[in-house]
C-alpha cells in the first residue's frame, strides 16, 4: 500500500510537471503591455527570463444575476520555475488556522479567544503576551491582522506551530496544489527543528484554561527531488559563499496556486469545492476587511501611518512619489518580499466606477547575483515595474466595456477609523 501511495504521488506530480512546465503566454497580454512605454516597464518586458516574471491576469464579467465568469490570461507562468515566496505563504496559513479552529467546533473558543504559546523543543519560544493587543493577549485574529496589514513575520510562525507542518502541507496537497510545501518558520531554525511544533493553549481574559494543544512533530516525508539553485553567491555569517543558493528545501508557492488560493477566498462558489476553506461568513468579512484596511485606520496595532502608509503593501498602487490610492479602490491582497523577490496577489475592486479584476505577478531583482547582501533592485526596478504593471490592467479595465457592471457591495466593508489617543505608534516591525 505504501508503495502504491508513492507511485500515484510521483505519477501526479510528473504530470503537474507535464501540464505546468512550459511557461505559458498570452499574445493578449504581449499587445496590451505594448501600449506602456515606461522605461522601466520595457526592460524588465525585454528580458522576462533574467527577471524571472510571471503574471495571471484574470477578467471577470457578471451575468444579469451578478454571477462572476472568469477568464485568465497569462504571462511566463510555469509552476516548475521557482520563485522565493516570502510573505505570500501567510495567506494560506491564515486561512488553514480559521479552518483548523472552526473543526475544533468549541464554542467558547473562537479567532478572538486569547491564546497562549509554549515552547517544548530547540529554539521554540514563547509567546504569553502582546501589548499591541487591546487586551494584552495573542489571539488567531490579532496575528492575521498584523501578518495582512503590514506583513508582520513572527505572526506567520505562529500560525505554523498553531496548524502545524504536516496539516498544512497535507491540506494544501488534498486542494489539489501538489507543486506546494511549507516547511519553515520565519526564524533560523533546522529542518528538524521545523518539524516540530509548539504546545498552544487558548484561555480565557480570567486565566482558565479552554483547549490545550500539545507539542507536534511531522513525520511526513518531502519530495525535494526537483533542486532549485539560484544566483552565483550567497552570503552566511558575513562570508560570502561562491556557488548558488539552494532554495530545495523551503517554502514554495507556484504563482497559480497563490492566485487560485485567493480566488477561493473571494469567489468560493467559483473554486472546486475540495479547494474552497471551511470558513464562516464572520470570517468572509474579518477576511476582507484585514486583507484591505490600511495600517493607518487600524487601532490594534497603533501602526506609524506615515512609515505603514495606505498602498505600503499594495505593490501595484505602489507609486513611489504618492503613498495614497485612487478614491474608491480597494485592494484584497497579499504581498511578499525576499531575497531579491516581489510579489503580489490581488483583487482589486473599484467601487466608484464598478470595476474588478485579479492580478497576481512575481519579479526577481538581484543584478549582482549574490543573495543575502541586502543589494536587491526593489526600489529601482521592483516596486516600479509593479507599480506600471498594476496601472497599466487597470486602466484597461477603467476602459474595457462590460456586458453588466458589478454590484461589489459583498467586499464592501466598514473599516475602522484611528482614534486620537496618546499610545505609541508601532513602528519597524520585523517584516
Amino acid at each position: 500500500m505504501q508503495r502504491l501511495t508513492i507511485l500515484v504521488t510521483s505519477i501526479l506530480i510528473l504530470y503537474t510537471s507535464i501540464v505546468f512546465g512550459q511557461a505559458r503566454t498570452d499574445d493578449f497580454l504581449r499587445k496590451l503591455f505594448a501600449t506602456n512605454q515606461n522605461v522601466v516597464f520595457q526592460e524588465v518586458l525585454r528580458h522576462p527570463e533574467t527577471y524571472r516574471l510571471q503574471i495571471i491576469y484574470t477578467q471577470i464579467n457578471r451575468d444579469k444575476q451578478n454571477n462572476p465568469t472568469f477568464t485568465n490570461y497569462y504571462f511566463r507562468v510555469d509552476s516548475t520555475e521557482y520563485f522565493n515566496p516570502a510573505s505570500t505563504v501567510k495567506l494560506p496559513l491564515a486561512l488553514l488556522s480559521l479552518e483548523k479552529l472552526n473543526n475544533l467546533d468549541i464554542p467558547q473558543v473562537t479567532k478572538y479567544t486569547p491564546m497562549q504559546f509554549d515552547s517544548a523543543y530547540s529554539k521554540q519560544t514563547k509567546h504569553w503576551k502582546d501589548t499591541t493587543a487591546q487586551n494584552g493577549f495573542p489571539s488567531l485574529a490579532h496575528l492575521i491582522k498584523k501578518a495582512f496589514l503590514v506583513s508582520e513575520n513572527d505572526p506567520y510562525s505562529r500560525m505554523y506551530e498553531f496548524v502545524g507542518q504536516q496539516a498544512i502541507n497535507r491540506a494544501l496537497h488534498d486542494r489539489g496544489y501538489l507543486d506546494t510545501r511549507i516547511t519553515h518558520r520565519f526564524v533560523r531554525m533546522t529542518p528538524d527543528e521545523n518539524r516540530h511544533t509548539n504546545p498552544v493553549r487558548f484561555i480565557s481574559e480570567d486565566g482558565r484554561v479552554l483547549y490545550t494543544q500539545p507539542a507536534a512533530y511531522n513525520p511526513d516525508p518531502f519530495d525535494f527531488r526537483r533542486t532549485d539553485k539560484l544566483g552565483k553567491g550567497f552570503y552566511r555569517n558575513d562570508s560570502l559563499i561562491h556557488e548558488p543558493f539552494d532554495f530545495t528545501g523551503r517554502n514554495k508557492l507556484p504563482l497559480e496556486s497563490l492566485h487560485q488560493i485567493l480566488k477561493s477566498v473571494m469567489f468560493p462558489a467559483s473554486v472546486p469545492a475540495k479547494q474552497r476553506f471551511n470558513l464562516t461568513a464572520d470570517d468572509y468579512r474579518f477576511l476582507y476587511q484585514y486583507l484591505s484596511q490600511y495600517p493607518g485606520e487600524t487601532n490594534y496595532p497603533k501602526y506609524d501611518a506615515r512609515q505603514y502608509y495606505d498602498s505600503y503593501v499594495k505593490f501595484f498602487f505602489l507609486d513611489s512619489l504618492h503613498h495614497q490610492m485612487p478614491a474608491g479602490v480597494r485592494v484584497f491582497n497579499k504581498v511578499g518580499w525576499a531575497y531579491g523577490f516581489l510579489t503580489d496577489a490581488s483583487y482589486v475592486a473599484d467601487f466608484t466606477s464598478k470595476v474588478e479584476f485579479m492580478l497576481s505577478a512575481t519579479i526577481y531583482v538581484n543584478r549582482d547575483g549574490i543573495l543575502n547582501d541586502n543589494k536587491y533592485e526593489f526600489e529601482e526596478v521592483g516596486q516600479p515595474f509593479l507599480y506600471q504593471l498594476g496601472q497599466t490592467i487597470y486602466q484597461y479595465e477603467l476602459k474595457r466595456k462590460r456586458p453588466y457592471k458589478p454590484d461589489l457591495s459583498r467586499f464592501q466593508v466598514q473599516y475602522e477609523k484611528r482614534v486620537d489617543d496618546n499610545r505609541p505608534v508601532v513602528k519597524d516591525v520585523d517584516n
